[in-house]
């Protein structure tokens, strides 16, 4: 993984409502865009914008189904992710 992949997913991460929003979608097969708004204090604009993030981050990937989009997890990507960060802290420093 690269030094910028790592950036991105951390910076995706690091937001709270983001955080929250992943977890939502990652506790469910798939979740769709209104069913994180029932759940996030924030409204449609907000959610997209985070979930945009998300799907550039490639924390999440989505699917059209008729007029509802429907949102998954991709847990290889938070491995993927973990093992990068483990590969960084046994780097000696320079």
């Amino acid at each position: 993984m690269s030094p910028k992949q790592i950036a991105k997913i951390a910076k995706a991460l690091a937001d709270e409502t983001r955080l929250h929003i992943y977890e939502a979608i990652a506790a469910q097969d798939e979740v769709n865009c209104g069913d994180i708004c029932s759940i996030q204090v924030v409204g449609h604009a907000t959610v997209s914008h985070h979930l945009r993030i998300l799907t550039e981050a490639s924390l999440v990937d989505s699917r059209r189904q008729g007029q509802f989009i429907y949102y998954r997890a991709l847990p290889e990507t938070l491995e993927e992710f973990n093992k990068a960060l483990v590969g960084l802290a046994k780097q000696p420093v320079a």
